[in-house]
């Protein structure tokens, strides 16, 4: 078992080296943005601590090293967990996201749970989060209850001036494209962090057929999630690897508008490198060892994108 064990470690580590190189021709060789840039163009790269292992201080020491501009992280519920955040964002010197979502399977509960959460990170006064970023609802409540939490977003985020926007997610309100434009027609305020790997996923295609769709959606985005999904499911194993050079490209080609669109206009993005551990990543059987290292996928993503869009 323990030779095995090398020899696939041996030859992952090989292979991986010939992934990285052959991911950066793929992101040097991908058409990339081209417009004069409005000088109010603000780029800011967010980390994900899911399922980072350590503490939340070595963990925003970590992401400050690896040079991205701040973290997106649930907002904690409790006191003691609120204070060691914002310690943390200060000791080291990050901005922030937040994350909020109701959980319950009854819509009035759920309802409850989202306004109480992400009432509580809009308002709070010690550090002013670069937007928030909603879960919001459940696939299976109605076109009406839907809305009640979009409809409660815009009221906060005008009283705020936060960006807040809800993101395109699997079981909840835009889980796929159709779905995204109903609301997208009839609430024009609506905000969207674009994840688009998990349209993908529902629609078990790169979108080929679904062109005025996405086109609608990406003109609403002001938060990306970078990850890579495919048809087959919302992550790739490894985005260098060139068997997913299709999804990739795909991905660059969205996102690439949405920069393009944020240059032109002279307004702020945020992008998340949000490539997520198992189960999102595959791992092997019995074992359940990665067949990757997410958080060196992560921070591949974050020096890419910063090259493609900031050089």
């Amino acid at each position: 078992m323990g030779q095995n064990r090398r020899r696939f470690i041996q030859t992952a580590t090989s292979a991986a080296a010939a992934w990285w190189g052959y991911s950066n021709q793929l992101f040097a060789s991908a058409p990339k943005p081209n417009s004069t840039v409005n000088q109010a163009f603000d780029l800011h790269i967010m980390a994900t601590n899911w399922g980072y292992p350590g503490s939340l201080d070595e963990y925003c020491g970590r992401v400050k090293k690896e040079g991205y501009d701040g973290i997106e992280i649930w907002w904690p519920l409790q006191k003691s967990a609120q204070d060691e955040l914002f310690a943390a964002l200060r000791q080291h010197g990050l901005e922030v996201g937040f994350l909020c979502a109701g959980s319950d399977a009854d819509y009035h509960k759920h309802f409850d749970q989202f306004t109480e959460m992400i009432g509580a990170a809009a308002t709070q006064q010690i550090q002013r989060p670069l937007y928030i970023n909603c879960h919001s609802g459940r696939d299976h409540f109605s076109f009406e209850q839907n809305k009640t939490f979009i409809d409660h977003t815009l009221e906060l985020a005008a009283k705020t001036g936060l960006k807040i926007c809800h993101e395109t997610h699997r079981s909840r309100i835009l889980y796929s494209a159709p779905v995204a434009r109903q609301f997208m027609e009839r609430i024009p305020g609506l905000r969207l962090t674009l994840d688009i790997s998990h349209w993908c996923n529902v629609h078990e295609s790169l979108l080929q057929d679904q062109e005025s769709n996405v086109q609608l959606a990406l003109s609403r985005v002001d938060h990306i999630h970078a990850r890579v999904g495919h048809p087959e499911g919302p992550q790739v194993n490894d985005p260098r690897a060139p068997e997913w050079e299709a999804a990739l490209n795909a991905h660059l080609a969205w996102w690439d508008q949405v920069v393009e669109l944020k240059k032109q206009s002279g307004q702020r993005l945020t992008m998340l490198t949000e490539f997520g551990p198992p189960d999102y990543l595959p791992a092997l059987p019995f074992t359940r060892q990665p067949v990757a290292d997410q958080w060196a996928i992560n921070v591949h993503m974050m020096q890419e994108l910063r090259k493609r869009y900031l050089s």
